[in-house]
């Protein structure tokens, strides 16, 4: 007895398609920062061109790991492959941790040992400023499909890394252009470092939490355990499991005693019902399992709560 979630094929569409975009905005954005660390001898530039080459790189993970999870289940994966989401997140997130790894030391280096180059702060601004634009663009287009699902929720945070990137650089080129203090490069790629490294922790932290099958941040066992049991027909819950496929794909699972009345007179269909449309409207459960077993039934895992 149980209940399916809806079809995911719908969104996850429109995932692809959204990173789809994120990665074309990125990649052009790359190149245009390559030509100009060329053109104007700044290091910050092909620095952040090469975050932006790794941040392209996790973009293409995000997709395939997409593509992956629209697969339809089978009886080998009987969840379907929406799992493969989440080990694109892990890949991202590794990704950023490296990432932020290589920022720190180049930028300590640069702080130890000033670049003698001339740069050209102008042309610098100009480059840095069109990167801002094409990452505030890709951020708004990746915001909302992020709050469901973890692994645009990686790519969102790799777009957001690349916008402080660039805001980065744009402050970094001003300081240039008024001062002449070429070490505003390395004190920016090093903010950069700083500023990401506590989001790809959390976002590690999450990826954790959905493999170690926990229950979802914010969903209380305990209450929903409480909220079935005052079900019209229910004596007793027990076995309760609740964890997550990916980001926004709660599952749940329950066996619930009912009292021999509503049995014998056929409400277990309704009982049935009303368990899951609770789950659904309170809780956001969409897909769960219930186990309905008559009121002298005891035999059960007794590990479980």
């Amino acid at each position: 007895m149980h209940d399916h979630a809806p079809s995911g094929g719908i969104r996850d569409a429109g995932n692809r398609r959204l990173l789809a975009t994120a990665l074309a905005l990125t990649a052009t954005v790359m190149v245009v920062q390559i030509v100009g660390a060329i053109l104007t001898g700044s290091l910050a530039l092909l620095a952040d061109a090469a975050h932006m080459f790794t941040d392209a790189a996790a973009l293409v993970v995000a997709l395939i790991a997409t593509a992956i999870a629209a697969r339809p289940a089978d009886d080998r994966r009987t969840f379907g492959y929406q799992r493969a989401e989440v080990l694109g997140a892990l890949a991202n997130g590794v990704i950023l941790i490296v990432l932020c790894a290589w920022v720190g030391v180049e930028a300590v280096q640069r702080l130890l040992t000033p670049a003698e180059a001339e740069v050209q702060g102008g042309l610098m601004l100009v480059v840095a400023t069109v990167g801002m634009i094409a990452n505030a663009v890709s951020m708004f287009l990746l915001s909302r499909a992020q709050k469901r699902s973890i692994n645009v929720r990686g790519a969102y945070l790799e777009v957001l890394g690349d916008l402080i990137g660039s805001v980065a650089v744009i402050v970094a080129a001003l300081v240039i252009v008024t001062t002449g203090f070429t070490q505003a490069d390395a004190i920016a790629s090093l903010l950069i470092a700083i500023l990401i490294v506590p989001r790809a922790i959390g976002l590690l932290r999450e990826v954790v939490v959905v493999l170690t099958e926990s229950a979802p941040v914010g969903v209380h066992v305990a209450e929903i355990r409480e909220h079935l049991r005052e079900a019209d027909g229910v004596v007793d819950v027990h076995d309760v499991h609740v964890w997550q496929l990916t980001r926004g794909a709660p599952v749940f699972s329950a066996h619930v005693i009912v009292d021999d009345a509503a049995l014998a007179d056929g409400r277990a269909a309704a009982i049935l019902g009303s368990l899951q449309t609770c789950l659904a409207d309170h809780f956001d459960v969409a897909h769960s399992t219930f186990q309905l077993e008559p009121a002298g039934h005891v035999e059960h895992d007794s590990r479980h709560a």
